[in-house]
């Protein structure tokens, strides 16, 4: 079996916890780009009811993972306390907003209201969630993993 060096093991968590800095705004720009491409671009819908309610509960998961990803970059700096998570989930909600707009300047996409109200309830669980599991004392799961990781990665004991 082949071990990694105590050096190689530094290098990687820093790596990863770099990763982590950078991925909300990845994901920013991930969603940017894909809100201006065509709505079957990459999931072709059919006329079946199932597959069109699947595809727009897709909000609900999109914009909770931008939040959870907001909530990783302030456990990498070391910031993550109850205003900054409120803060994530304003920033994650927000950008939703700025999401929406943008898809009213695209030609083939449009703006919804249910849309944005999708977007901050996928938010509003996630907030929800790690607010109730990480602040907690004792900390719960999944909030329990989340400190491990930040100490982990940011070499916090």
């Amino acid at each position: 079996m082949i071990y990694a060096t105590r050096k190689e093991r530094g290098t990687m968590r820093r790596l990863i916890r770099w990763l982590f800095i950078l991925s909300p705004f990845l994901y920013m720009g991930l969603i940017w780009v894909l809100s201006s491409l065509r709505q079957d671009a990459i999931i072709k819908v059919s006329d079946n009811e199932f597959d069109k309610w699947f595809k727009e509960s897709l909000h609900l998961i999109e914009f909770g993972i931008l939040y959870v990803l907001i909530v990783l970059f302030f456990l990498m700096i070391g910031k993550f306390t109850l205003k900054s998570s409120r803060f994530a989930a304003i920033w994650a909600c927000l950008y939703g907003v700025v999401d929406e707009l943008h898809q009213y300047t695209v030609p083939y996409r449009s703006f919804q209201v249910i849309d944005l109200v999708k977007d901050f309830i996928g938010v509003w669980v996630c907030y929800f969630i790690i607010n109730r599991t990480f602040f907690a004392n004792p900390p719960k799961q999944p909030g329990l993993s989340l400190k491990k990781l930040q100490a982990y990665l940011t070499g916090l004991k």
